[in-house]
C-alpha cells in the first residue's frame, strides 16, 4: 500500500497506470486473447470481393476446402442465420445488424465472398487464393462533382440538423468584402495502429467475443440483433484497444466473421483483418466538397457566412458527417447559413473518423477566415479576436464556459506570432493560426466502485480505453476522492458484465465516465460516514499506514483514526453504483475550444514544405491528467498535419475500389515529417458541464491543426490551395503562376 498522496490528485501529470503492463507485453489486446480460449484458435482469412456492387453467380470453394489445414469455408450459403445489414431501421447505427455472408448481394469493392477457416494463418492465406467466384458486376455510384449530391441526410453525427438558417441575408455593400470560394478534402482513413481483429467462442449458448471496439454495450447488442441471440448470453471483452479514433465505435466485419465461424464450427476462431482489409472492411471518412461563402465590412467584421458541404453516404447506412459544424459556432455574424447535401454511394462504410466533420470543415472553413482577413488586409489573428461571439452564434444560448479568445491570446504571446525564424537561402518562413471548436456532451454512463478496510480502491465499468489514459484518469479520480495514491487504485475496464458506460469516442469518454466513478466514490463516502458514529460524520477520509483512516480537526490537533475501529469490518468492502445523464449537465451550450499555431518553411525552388513549430493553447474544463491530455491533443496536431498535407484516399471511378490501400501508399505523417509540437491549457473547470468539471478534448487538436498549416504556407509564399491534401506538386504550381 502507498500512503504518499502528492503526485495523485486530479490534474497530474502521472504516468499511465497501465504503462508497465504495456511495455512489457502484458497488456493483451483483441487478438491476443488465445490463453483465455479452450482451444487454440483456428484462424480466419477473407476473400475480398473484386467489384465495387453486384451479385455472385458462381461460387466453387471445393479446392479451399481441400488445401493443408482448412477446417472450413464459410459463404451465404453456409454462414447460418443472419439479420439483414443494417436492420432493423429504428435502431442506431452501432446496434443494428453488421451482418455480412448473409445474402449474394456485394455492397462495396473488398467486401467479403468467403472466410476460410484454417489452423494456421498461412494456411487460410493461400487457401483464400483458391476460391473461385464471379460477381454479376453493375455501374457503381460514387459522388464524383458536388451537384450530384441532392440527398438531404435525417440527421448529421452529433445531433445536428442538416440545414441551419440563422438572420437575414444582408445587402450586399460596395465597400462589403467577400470571398467564394470551393474547397475540398479526399477520403481518409483512421488507420489505427492495433487492426480490426476478434477472437471469439461458443460455450453451449453462450458466446464470448475479444472484439478491438470502443463502446462495449453497443457491442452486446449488435451481436445479439445480427445473429439473433439473447443478449445475456452474450459477452464481450475489450480491456485494451490500440485505437479507434471512431472507427472501432462499432463492430465490423471482423467480430462478425470470427463470430459465424465459432458457431459453424463450435470452437474458436480468430479473424484479425490485415492491412488492405481494413481500408475495405471498416470505416473511411468520405471526401468533401465544401464551397465558402463570406462576407465582412471594411472594419473587418463578419456580415454573413454560408458554409454548404457535399459527401458520399455508404448506401443503406445513415452516417452523414456535421461538415458545417464549425462554421455554426465559432464566430459572430449576422447571417449563418449551413446546408449538408449527401450522395448514396458503392462504397465501404463511411462512419466516424476522428473529430468527425469538425476535422476536414475546419479545413476548409479556417482556411476560408485566413482568405477573407487577408482580403480585407487585417491580420488573420486580429480579425478572429474581432469576431469572437459572446453567445452561440445561431441560437443565442449562452456558453456555460467560452475561452477561445483567451487561447487565441494567450497561445499568440507564447508562440511569438509573427515573430519568424530567419528563413535560409531559397527558402521562406510563415506563420499560420486557426481557432478550434468542440462540442461537448454528457452521455449516460455508470462506474461501481468499492474500497476495503485497508484502503484499497476497485474501479469497475464497462469503460473502454483506447489508448487515451482511461485507466489513468479513472485512478486519480478515485484516488483523489480518498486522499490516497493510485498505487491503491485497481481499475477494470472493457467487460460487459460491468456497469454499462458511454464507452470512448466522440470526446465524451473522460468526463462522462469520471463523473460516474465521482459519484460512486460520493456514494462510498456517503455510505462510510453513515456507518460512523454522530461526532464524526464531518471527517474526511485518507489512506495512511493504518488503512483507511478517517480524519478530524479540532483546535488542539488532527487526529486520525482507523477505520475498522469504528466500524465493524464485516460491513467491508463498501460498495456503490454512480451514474450521470443528461440531466447533470447544463441545457446550455457547451464547447472545448482552442488556438492552432504553426511555422512553416518552405523551399521557393523546389515547393517543398517543412514544418517548424505546431504549437496549440486549449481549454477543455478541468484537465484531468496533464501528460495523458497533452498526448491526445499532440497526436491531435500531429494527424492534423497529415490531413494539410499528405494523407488522401485515391479512388477508381470506374471498379469503385481504392488505388491506395495500405500504408505504402496512403501516407500518414511519419517523424520527418513533424517537427516541434508544443501544447499549453487554460485550465478551467466547467461544473455546468459534467460533474468533474471535464469537457471533451480528445478531436480538439485535429480540429483546426491543418488550416493554421495551410494558413501558414499561404503567409510564407501567397499560394492558396484548396484541395487537400498540399501536396509539393500544387504549391509548385501555384509559385510558377506567380513566378508568371
Amino acid at each position: 500500500m502507498k500512503t504518499n498522496h502528492s503526485a495523485n490528485s486530479i490534474g497530474d501529470p502521472i504516468n499511465r497506470v497501465d504503462g508497465v503492463l504495456k511495455v512489457t507485453g502484458q497488456a493483451r489486446y483483441a487478438a491476443e486473447h488465445t490463453h483465455a480460449m479452450p482451444q487454440t484458435p483456428l484462424v480466419g482469412f477473407l476473400v475480398a470481393s473484386t467489384s465495387a456492387v453486384g451479385e455472385i453467380t458462381h461460387l466453387d470453394t471445393s479446392k479451399a476446402e481441400k488445401a493443408e489445414g482448412v477446417q472450413a469455408v464459410l459463404t451465404h450459403t453456409n454462414a447460418g442465420p443472419l439479420k439483414a445489414f443494417s436492420q432493423p431501421d429504428d435502431e442506431g447505427r452501432f446496434t443494428q445488424s453488421r451482418a455480412v455472408l448473409n445474402d449474394s448481394h456485394i455492397r462495396h469493392y473488398g467486401m467479403p465472398v468467403a472466410l476460410v477457416l484454417a489452423h494456421t494463418l498461412e494456411q487460410a492465406r493461400y487457401a483464400a487464393s483458391l476460391v473461385a467466384f464471379n460477381i454479376d458486376a453493375q455501374p457503381a455510384q460514387l459522388l464524383l462533382a458536388p451537384d450530384q449530391a441532392t440527398e438531404v441526410p435525417e440527421s448529421l453525427d452529433g445531433g445536428f440538423e442538416p440545414d441551419v438558417e440563422s438572420g437575414v441575408a444582408p445587402t450586399q455593400s460596395a465597400t462589403d468584402i467577400n470571398v467564394d470560394m470551393q474547397y475540398t478534402t479526399p477520403s481518409q482513413i483512421s488507420a489505427a495502429m492495433e487492426p480490426h481483429a476478434t477472437i471469439a467462442h461458443f460455450d453451449g449458448d453462450k458466446l464470448t467475443v475479444y472484439p478491438s471496439v470502443q463502446i462495449v454495450a453497443s457491442a452486446v447488442q449488435a451481436l445479439a440483433t445480427t445473429l439473433e441471440m439473447d443478449e445475456d448470453n452474450i459477452h464481450v471483452k475489450s480491456p485494451f484497444i490500440g485505437g479507434g479514433f471512431g472507427s472501432k465505435l462499432g463492430l465490423h466485419y471482423d467480430a462478425i466473421l470470427a463470430c459465424i465461424g465459432a458457431r459453424y464450427l463450435k470452437r474458436p476462431v480468430k479473424v484479425a483483418l490485415s492491412r488492405r482489409h481494413v481500408f475495405y472492411n471498416t470505416p473511411h471518412r468520405g471526401h468533401s466538397f465544401q464551397r465558402m461563402q463570406l462576407s465582412c465590412n471594411s472594419q473587418g467584421y463578419l456580415t454573413s457566412i454560408a458554409h454548404h458541404s457535399a459527401m458520399p453516404k455508404a448506401k443503406g447506412y445513415t452516417f452523414a458527417e456535421a461538415t458545417g459544424a464549425g462554421a455554426r459556432v465559432t464566430y459572430h455574424a449576422n447571417y449563418i447559413n449551413s446546408t449538408h447535401r449527401v450522395k448514396s454511394a458503392d462504397t465501404p462504410l463511411i462512419d466516424s473518423t476522428r473529430s468527425p466533420g469538425d476535422a476536414i470543415g475546419s479545413l476548409a472553413f479556417e482556411s476560408a477566415i485566413d482568405e477573407l482577413a487577408h482580403k480585407a488586409n487585417i491580420d488573420p489573428l486580429t480579425f478572429r479576436l474581432n469576431n469572437m461571439p459572446k453567445v452561440h452564434p445561431v441560437n443565442g444560448s449562452r456558453f456555460t464556459s467560452h475561452k477561445l479568445e483567451s487561447c487565441l491570446q494567450r497561445g499568440a504571446d507564447i508562440f511569438g506570432w509573427q515573430q519568424k525564424s530567419n528563413a535560409k537561402p531559397g527558402k521562406v518562413i510563415g506563420h499560420g493560426v486557426a481557432s478550434a471548436m468542440r462540442m461537448n456532451v454528457l452521455v449516460q454512463s455508470s462506474a461501481n466502485v468499492a474500497i476495503d478496510k485497508n484502503g484499497m480502491i476497485t474501479v469497475t465499468t464497462d469503460m473502454t480505453d483506447i489508448g487515451t489514459g482511461t485507466y489513468t484518469i479513472l485512478a486519480q479520480i478515485a484516488a483523489d476522492a480518498f486522499n490516497t495514491s493510485v498505487d491503491n487504485v485497481t481499475v477494470n475496464l472493457g467487460d460487459s458484465q460491468s456497469p454499462a458506460s458511454c464507452g470512448s469516442g466522440g470526446s465524451f469518454g473522460a468526463a462522462s465516465t469520471g463523473s460516474a466513478v465521482l459519484k460512486a466514490c460520493e456514494a462510498v463516502k456517503s455510505s462510510l460516514l453513515s456507518l460512523l458514529p454522530e461526532d464524526y460524520r464531518d471527517a474526511q477520509f485518507l489512506v495512511t499506514d493504518k488503512g483507511l483512516c478517517v480524519r478530524q480537526s479540532n483546535s488542539e490537533k488532527i487526529q486520525e483514526t482507523p477505520l475498522i475501529s469504528l466500524i465493524d469490518s464485516t460491513k467491508f468492502p463498501i460498495s456503490e453504483l454512480g451514474a450521470v445523464s443528461d440531466e447533470d449537465t447544463s441545457d446550455d451550450e457547451q464547447y472545448s475550444c482552442g488556438a492552432h499555431f504553426v511555422e512553416v518553411e518552405v523551399d521557393t525552388l523546389t515547393a517543398e514544405v517543412r514544418l517548424k513549430r505546431q504549437y496549440g493553447m486549449f481549454s477543455a474544463g478541468r484537465i484531468l491528467n496533464e501528460k495523458t491530455a497533452k498526448s491526445q491533443i499532440k497526436g491531435g496536431m500531429v494527424w492534423g498535419a497529415g490531413y494539410a498535407l499528405t494523407e488522401a484516399i485515391h479512388h477508381h471511378t470506374d471498379s469503385a475500389s481504392f488505388v491506395n490501400p495500405d500504408f505504402g501508399e496512403y501516407h500518414i505523417a511519419v517523424n520527418r515529417d513533424i517537427a516541434e509540437v508544443t501544447v499549453d491549457f487554460i485550465d478551467s473547470p466547467d461544473f455546468e458541464a459534467s460533474p468533474v468539471g471535464a469537457k471533451g478534448i480528445g478531436e480538439l487538436g485535429i480540429t483546426g491543426a491543418g488550416a493554421a498549416i495551410a494558413n501558414a504556407i499561404f503567409d510564407a509564399t501567397g499560394v492558396r490551395v484548396r484541395d487537400f491534401p498540399i501536396t509539393l506538386d500544387k504549391v509548385l504550381e501555384g509559385l510558377n503562376k506567380k513566378a508568371s
